[in-house]
């Protein structure tokens, strides 16, 4: 019950950092607040649904690492089985966490396909965001700190 327990506060907390990262065109990052943009007119010529892969950054694998040693380590009887069960079961939460922590930072996207007005062509991948965008929109593209976001054009 105890070691049920300690997995589900890892798989929490790693889960909870994994929501702090976003790349929504709708969230714009602290850093990029009341900073001049460059802005491009174009046309989207296409958009497809991609999948970002999540990241790996070690948090999960910290995590449940020392979570699943602990709770290994109290497993067992004499000294010797209590340490290495601790860390078999440490090895395994560090798979574990890993893992939720690549899926609980994987992110629906799209790829765009933009038309820029002097015909040059630009692919941007975005997270799905709150517009609806459609071939044929016309677009604009916001660069701020070597970060793009599109969004439709005002009219």
């Amino acid at each position: 019950m105890r070691q049920l327990l300690s997995m589900g506060l890892s798989a929490m907390l790693v889960m909870g950092l994994g929501a702090c990262a976003t790349s929504s065109p709708d969230v714009i990052q602290r850093g990029e607040a009341q900073r001049l943009s460059q802005v491009q007119d174009g046309v989207l010529l296409s958009i497809r649904s991609v999948v970002v892969d999540g990241s790996q950054s070690g948090v999960g694998a910290a995590v449940g690492g020392v979570t699943g040693a602990v709770a290994g380590a109290t497993r067992g009887g004499s000294n010797a089985e209590s340490n290495a069960i601790g860390l078999l079961v440490g090895v395994a939460g560090a798979v574990a966490g890993n893992a939720i922590e690549r899926m609980a930072t994987r992110e629906e996207a799209n790829e765009l396909l933009i038309q820029l007005k002097n015909g040059e062509r630009r692919s941007i991948v975005q997270a799905k965001g709150g517009q609806t965008l459609v071939p044929g929109d016309s677009v604009i593209i916001i660069t701020t700190g070597g970060k793009v976001r599109v969004s439709k054009a005002p009219q």
